[in-house]
């Protein structure tokens, strides 16, 4: 009986295996999935087998590239977007550790209930970024898929979600340093050149039609960034105040 023999999507070597025998991927990829995005995280959270400086590098040379070759199978090729995510969160943590920075110093304090629980919250909110971060990832990626849905799936949009996310988070840990440092007061800095950043990708992700993907973009990220702080200060709010 004959093998029969296919493509590897991610070095594109012929092979009859279900593993690439020159790069190790599976054969069998397809499209983008919940289980596949999420799955397996424990064991490869912090696994380099891939390439981070080569996805880093293209983050920001060439995001569009990264984007469309890891949603057309190249897995192995690139550091996988759950655990881009979540390592730049850790570093994020570590580095605003070591500089002692609070971003709710300047928050306003008083004997008035309403600002000290508002300020509270907000605390609350800094202090589990990590967990906080994630609404960003879901409400960018469902407005992804809403403004852009006959591209891809929402779970290829949460894939690339966490990319973008990604690159935030390293922003604002960049902001620290001219924050801590240089005394900007420029704490919005970093939502301001993310914006200008997520133009630059989904533009380099769609390439047609590119006055028509900028201005559905800004209202993405507009939006997403809305609904991320309403939605996480509010999650909050309620947990500090009913605690």
């Amino acid at each position: 009986m004959e093998t029969s023999k296919t493509y590897c999507k991610n070095c594109e070597a012929l092979t009859e295996n279900s593993y690439c025998s020159n790069c190790g991927q599976r054969t069998s990829v397809r499209t983008v999935t919940f289980k596949e995005t999420f799955g397996d995280l424990a064991s490869g959270l912090f696994s380099f087998e891939a390439p981070f400086w080569k996805t880093l590098g293209l983050l920001f040379t060439n995001p569009g590239k990264l984007f469309r070759e890891y949603l057309g199978g190249k897995r192995k090729t690139y550091f996988k977007p759950v655990s881009f995510f979540i390592l730049l969160t850790a570093l994020h943590i570590v580095i605003r550790s070591l500089l002692d920075y609070d971003p709710m110093a300047a928050a306003p304090e008083g004997s008035d209930y309403a600002v000290n629980l508002f300020r509270e919250a907000g605390q609350f909110m800094v202090q589990n970024i990590n967990n906080i971060l994630f609404i960003f990832v879901f409400t960018l990626s469902l407005l992804m898929k809403l403004f852009f849905y006959k591209k891809y799936s929402w779970a290829e949009y949460i894939a690339v979600a966490f990319y973008l996310v990604g690159v935030y988070i390293l922003l604002g840990t960049i902001n620290f340093f001219l924050l801590v440092f240089l005394n900007t007061g420029m704490q919005f800095l970093t939502m301001l050149v993310m914006l200008l950043y997520f133009l630059y990708a989904m533009v380099s992700f769609f390439q047609t039609r590119k006055v028509l993907v900028a201005v559905k973009s800004l209202l993405v990220y507009a939006l997403g960034t809305l609904f991320y702080v309403a939605l996480g200060f509010g999650l909050a709010l309620l947990i500090v105040y009913f605690t």
